[in-house]
């Protein structure tokens, strides 16, 4: 199985292109905390590329900017391209299919999207234990 989850701050604003077709494409690089110190007492951190597609490429884009805590799920793919001059260039990163914001917007962070899940509990009252739930019962 290849899932990868990856907690960090965006080291820069997610960089958005567009392919032929039009579908979006954004890329960029996660620091990601290590859990341990190292033999000077510090922690070090690893610097990992992500590419997100589509309109979760927009939205990332459109809702956060450099230094936002966010949290990654996708999987490990490793690709390679010819430069022009003839040698091959191999290149490891984390193909995002989920994320999630960590924190609220600071003051120089964009806002990001509010839910808009309907409330269950609207119009019922405001004592949980009067809810009529009769109809949700399965026997």
């Amino acid at each position: 199985m290849n899932q990868v989850n990856l907690t960090g701050r965006l080291t820069r604003d997610v960089e958005v292109r567009y392919t032929q077709s039009g579908k979006a494409v954004g890329s960029g690089t996660i620091a990601v905390t290590r859990r341990f110190k190292n033999a000077d007492g510090n922690t070090d951190s690893d610097f990992i590329q992500y590419v997100v597609w589509g309109k979760s490429a927009e939205t990332l884009s459109q809702y956060t900017s450099k230094g936002a805590l966010i949290a990654l799920t996708g999987s490990w793919q490793t690709r390679s391209y010819e430069k022009d001059d003839g040698t091959r260039v191999y290149v490891n990163e984390l193909n995002v299919e989920n994320f999630d914001f960590l924190e609220k917007k600071s003051d120089g962070q964009k806002s990001a999207p509010k839910s808009q899940a309907p409330n269950p509990f609207a119009n019922q009252g405001n004592n949980p234990n009067e809810l009529d739930i009769s109809d949700d019962l399965p026997f």
